[in-house]
């Protein structure tokens, strides 16, 4: 039977009720300055600071941390750490400004430690942030191995935001590549690994297997910013994590996002899909499949995107039948997970 993420352990419906019955409490709203911005399908928190909307956006390594510590590799997971809280503040258009970090271990190791510090000042570099500071704690009950998280803080001209309201037929989407499968579906990669005969020291394509799988995720904060401060109109964007193409679905309401010249996925996904027997709807709903991030833009702002920045392509168009749709695959989507 084909493998699903499900099958491994993580399925996004019973994640969506946890979400669901988690929010549903969460009812107090402050007053005045610091009072929360609603912004339905948002990639990051807002709340009202005078002149400015503060942005915030938390995540963690996940299991990618695993495969460190198999491969006992720390220096490139900070780097994740800092890209998936980035990349998500990015999409309305925020600055990342600070991060602190939230680092729970089983056990200390100064090694580790240091070659994880290396990678979090990598990540900042790359995102021109500040890591301010952070937390450690040590839970030999609770954890196995090593757990890597944090939050970022941006900001962003109220004028400025993008709301994804803009969006409309006719609009073209925009793909960046990714550098492989980033910092999500490592369950189940794991799992199907596990399956087979390989190892995480095997040989792929010239490399070690487990160097490909730790190949940080890439930080689109630098190509973004030189577009919006060069006035670049862009009228939504997606960063590609859990949830695949799917992610597309949070930008807007109502409106068909039509992929029909997607960009080519790492040979590490075409080996995944053949090991694990993996459907192309779970892979394109599971993995980035190439694609990190899309941007959403009038098509006289096409051409300038995909000058500026480099490798990316025209993937599809903004259309009025409701949904994802990936024509070559015969895939559509419906609704977010």
């Amino acid at each position: 039977m084909p493998r699903t993420y499900a099958d491994a352990g993580v399925d996004f419906s019973e994640e969506g009720k946890t979400i669901e019955g988690l929010a549903s409490e969460l009812r107090y709203r402050r007053k005045g300055v610091g009072a929360p911005v609603e912004l339905p399908g948002g990639f990051s928190g807002l709340i009202d600071f005078g002149e400015v909307y503060l942005a915030m956006a938390t995540d963690g390594v996940g299991s990618k941390m695993i495969v460190a510590e198999t491969m006992n590799k720390f220096d490139t997971v900070g780097i994740d750490c800092i890209a998936m809280n980035v990349n998500d503040l990015i999409c309305i258009g925020a600055e990342p400004l600070a991060f602190v970090d939230y680092f729970a271990v089983e056990r200390h190791s100064e090694r580790v430690a240091r070659e994880i510090g290396i990678g979090l000042n990598k990540g900042a570099e790359l995102a021109n942030i500040s890591i301010i500071g952070g937390e450690t704690a040590t839970l030999p009950d609770m954890i196995r191995g090593y757990d890597l998280a944090g939050t970022a803080l941006g900001y962003v001209e109220k004028e400025r935001v993008i709301t994804g309201e803009k969006i409309v037929p006719g609009d073209v989407i925009i793909g960046l590549p990714s550098s492989g499968p980033h910092s999500n579906g490592y369950t189940l990669i794991r799992k199907v690994l596990e399956d087979t005969v390989l190892s995480y020291e095997d040989d792929f394509n010239g490399k070690k297997l487990g160097e490909i799988l730790l190949e940080p995720t890439r930080i689109y904060v630098r190509d973004i910013f030189a577009l919006l401060k060069e006035g670049i109109e862009i009228h939504g964007m997606a960063h590609i994590t859990g949830g695949g193409l799917r992610n597309l679905l949070r930008l807007k309401k109502g409106i068909g996002f039509e992929i029909n010249d997607p960009i080519e996925p790492q040979p590490i996904f075409h080996a995944l899909q053949e090991w694990g027997n993996i459907g192309d709807e779970e892979m394109y709903q599971t993995f980035n499949m190439g694609m990190g991030f899309a941007i959403v833009a009038p098509e006289e702002s096409a051409e300038v995107i995909v000058e500026r920045i480099k490798a990316s392509k025209i993937v599809g168009k903004l259309s009025e039948k409701e949904g994802v749709r990936l024509k070559e695959k015969g895939i559509e989507y419906r609704e977010y997970l």
